[in-house]
């Protein structure tokens, strides 16, 4: 029953009723998960992990993969035909495949440009759940496959094999979809919904994201390649060479996880080559890039020679590695300080970005922990990463031993280097403009702080009484300031964001009615 006051039932009422208009939202919807980080096999003696492995490796270690240039649903083998070899055993080679020509790199770019419209329209949601179908196929079906690929062909030990090619990877693939989702809880702000209402959405970049992959990490080659394509772009992925049988690996995992062809194009070239075709291209949208300095600097002026052809402004995200320090107070543990550092500085022969290359130890504990390391360095297996007690294997190629041998050299000419262990290598079978990364030793809390503060500018990745290696997807994001690179940070959602084209939209459900401003009044 309604009631009525008695005066209002004599006179005669008009309601008029507005039927509420259902504001339009073009807000990416995405189902609540959460995810945590893959689990680090142990591989110990007689474990059903070791088997499993040691079977992907008698797969692959006698076998030559033919790799194919992959262009939208199409393999190609070009004339120029190149060779992985493994780094500790030159004479076997484990990967055929093929550098692509400039038309073809052209032609991959009018490809993924046919896909790209279709592809951005794709749900978050869909996408999300390929990525999350992609971490599971890492984690299960490929995991061996990619630690023996990555143990042949980049010359990794086993426990650095599975944290990077197995843990790291599955990492990247699933906290990427988390931070996706997570980004899209925000929203504008609407203070009257009943007149306005505000809403964000994440876009891809008109274009193609050029992904360019180093060899000293699988995961890295992963991420590069499928990051930009969570938010709706498409990407040109040109592998390292000498890491091509483990991206290859990625690549054929993606497919199967139903990623559309064209999303993702195999692309191995000549470095130069790929660098000049895409900068010259006016679809540019972004380079996705981990290597030397060095070439980072020349894409980079490459891309400012070329900015008045290009459709938007390309995003350029860099790593470029550094020169990482441990810096190391009167008051450290030396046990923590020593174990530490041999890892940082020898893990993966001293081959990651963060890997230790310099220290500044107090000359109070200088005895103690030279002692410490001297120590352990004559108790380090080097030898084929085939073998679990291997802990220092082959340099990656030629061009890297060189490079080594050459400081070597330096080092013994040199008045200001001594060489306190080593200096000798063979090629044989068998303050800086860097700020990466760093650590500080102490266990003083007041100096911590003070050196937290003057340190800050150092790295962009900054460990207190922890090696300067190491870095968890989700718990570290990764990346470096000054000349070590763009310091975007993998493995968080900052990163992400380098990689949409966002977008307001604001709907207004009162019309305006009158051009002047009340203050226009006569």
């Amino acid at each position: 029953m309604l009631w009525f006051p008695r005066n209002l039932l004599k006179r005669q009422v008009t309601v008029i009723f507005r039927k509420r208009v259902q504001p339009i939202s073009v807000a990416a919807k995405v189902d609540d998960f959460q995810v945590k980080n893959e689990p680090v096999y142990e591989y110990l003696k007689d474990s059903k992990e070791r088997k499993e492995l040691f079977d992907a490796i008698a797969k692959y270690e006698n076998t030559c993969v033919e790799i194919p240039i992959i262009v939208g649903d199409k393999e190609i083998y070009s004339g120029d035909v190149k060779y992985q070899v493994m780094p500790f055993d030159h004479g076997k080679k484990i990967a055929k495949y093929y550098w692509a020509s400039s038309d073809l790199i052209k032609k991959a770019i009018y490809e993924s440009q046919a896909v790209r419209t279709e592809w951005e329209k794709t749900p978050l949601s869909e996408r999300i759940k390929l990525f999350l179908k992609a971490a599971d196929l890492v984690s299960g079906k490929y995991r061996m496959d990619l630690n023996a690929t990555t143990m042949l062909g980049q010359g990794k030990n086993i426990m650095q094999a599975e944290i990077d090619a197995a843990a790291e990877l599955a990492d990247f693939f699933r906290y990427n979809a988390y931070f996706a989702k997570e980004l899209t809880r925000f929203q504008p702000l609407s203070p009257d919904p009943k007149t306005t209402t505000n809403t964000f959405r994440f876009r891809g970049i008109e274009g193609f994201i050029a992904s360019i992959s180093p060899f000293n990490f699988t995961a890295i080659g992963g991420n590069l390649a499928t990051g930009p394509t969570l938010m709706g772009n498409v990407i040109l992925w040109k592998p390292s060479d000498t890491a091509m049988l483990s991206n290859y690996i990625i690549f054929k995992l993606l497919k199967e996880a139903g990623f559309p062809p064209g999303v993702i194009n195999f692309i191995p070239a000549d470095g130069p080559v790929f660098g000049d075709v895409i900068t010259k291209s006016e679809d540019l949208a972004g380079i996705n890039f981990t290597g030397s300095l060095k070439t980072f600097k020349l894409l980079w002026k490459l891309t400012s020679e070329n900015v008045d052809i290009y459709k938007n402004f390309p995003r350029l995200v860099g790593e470029c590695g550094g020169k990482n320090y441990h810096f190391i107070h009167k008051t450290a543990d030396v046990k923590s300080v020593v174990t530490s550092s041999i890892r940082s500085a020898f893990e993966y022969s001293g081959q990651k970005c963060s890997a230790l290359d310099r220290m500044y130890v107090p000359e109070s504990l200088w005895p103690q922990i030279k002692e410490g390391l001297l120590e352990i360095r004559n108790q380090i297996k080097v030898g084929s990463p085939l073998e679990p007690d291997t802990f220092v294997s082959a340099v990656i190629d030629d061009r890297a031993f060189k490079k080594i041998k050459e400081l070597i050299d330096f080092a013994e000419v040199s008045q200001d280097c001594t060489i306190l262990a080593g200096g000798q290598c063979n090629d044989s079978k068998g303050n800086h403009k860097y700020a990466l990364t760093g650590a500080v030793y102490a266990q003083d809390r007041q100096f911590l702080e003070h050196a937290a503060e003057i340190l800050k500018m150092s790295a962009g990745n900054f460990y207190i009484n922890d090696k300067s290696t190491g870095s968890v997807v989700g718990q570290q994001p990764f990346g470096g300031g000054r000349l070590s690179g763009t310091n975007d940070k993998a493995g968080g959602p900052h990163y992400l964001l380098r990689w949409t084209s966002p977008q307001v939209v604001k709907e207004t459900f009162v019309p305006l009615t009158d051009w002047k401003y009340p203050y226009m009044a006569a």
